[in-house]
């Protein structure tokens, strides 16, 4: 059997057929693109699961200060705040995970795009930290990741995981999505609701804008992590509840790419537009001669 697929519909269609997860269809479609055997693949991705999990304990556990000082260490504060959140110790410590790998990253620090370097801290934040309380083996993770690259990959195809083509909403929004089916798929849902998670996480960033201060993958691109995890969770959760999108994962795709060819290009990581506009950035720039 063809495990390609290139919308969420045609995803759904293959994992119903055979009875199987999108993770699984994921694997399947690894192994006929790569000619990789199963072993191979998953070995693989233990090791991205691994780089994931020890970027989170360096951001937390480590001084983290980036190139320019104007971002680090907010991780290990919020962490320490977490029994006080408003939002809930669980969240507050997934957001803090999802601050603590940008930080890595914005260290110069190795860590996993996923999808890009900007948005890399909310897949491992979502589907590690919630591995605590749900009791998820590293196993079980490395199939959510599957499962979370196949919604890229749909993403990617249909719209942009660029910041450059697609404003913020490609990076953060497409990284939230991903956390958002796989999270759904691991809590035993059925290949739909982790598509209406997906589309439930996207239309939640819809129309986001790339504005980085300075032209550097710091702020407000660290924060937004932590952002992009609480909408992931919340997403899931949702979807877990049996709440449906109104609008459809694939529709909802198609909307993002059309935002994303309306949107300024002075809102797309130019550093021109937004946030980056402002005075306060400007005397960044200057003071690390930008």
């Amino acid at each position: 059997m063809n495990y390609a697929f290139s919308t969420g519909n045609e995803l759904a269609a293959l994992c119903e057929a055979e009875n199987i997860t999108i993770a699984e269809v994921m694997i399947r479609r690894e192994m006929e693109t790569s000619e990789r055997s199963r072993d191979e693949l998953i070995n693989q991705m233990f090791e991205h699961l691994m780089t994931m999990q020890r970027s989170i304990r360096e951001g937390l556990d480590e001084d983290q200060q980036t190139m320019t000082g104007i971002a680090g260490n907010n991780a290990e504060k919020l962490y320490a705040y977490a029994e006080k959140a408003n939002m809930g110790t669980d969240m507050a410590r997934i957001c803090a995970a999802a601050i603590a790998v940008t930080e890595v990253n914005a260290s110069m620090g190795r860590i996993v795009a996923a999808p890009t370097a900007g948005s890399s801290g909310v897949l491992p934040a979502v589907l590690v930290m919630c591995s605590e309380k749900r009791g998820f083996t590293d196993r079980d993770i490395v199939n959510g990741l599957f499962a979370a690259g196949a919604i890229g990959i749909i993403i990617a195809k249909n719209a942009s995981i660029s910041g450059a083509e697609g404003g913020c909403q490609a990076e953060i929004g497409s990284a939230s999505a991903m956390a958002a089916a796989a999270l759904t798929e691991l809590c035993g849902a059925s290949p739909r609701a982790a598509l209406n998670a997906a589309a439930m996480a996207l239309k939640n960033i819809l129309g986001l804008v790339c504005d980085p201060v300075a032209g550097l993958v710091e702020c407000p691109c660290i924060k937004r992590n932590a952002m992009g995890a609480a909408n992931a969770v919340l997403c899931a959760d949702m979807a877990l509840a049996g709440i449906e999108s109104i609008i459809p994962f694939d529709e909802t795709v198609a909307a993002m790419r059309s935002v994303g060819r309306m949107m300024n290009s002075d809102l797309r990581e130019t550093a021109k537009g937004g946030l980056a506009a402002t005075p306060t950035a400007a005397e960044i720039a200057a003071k690390i001669n930008i």
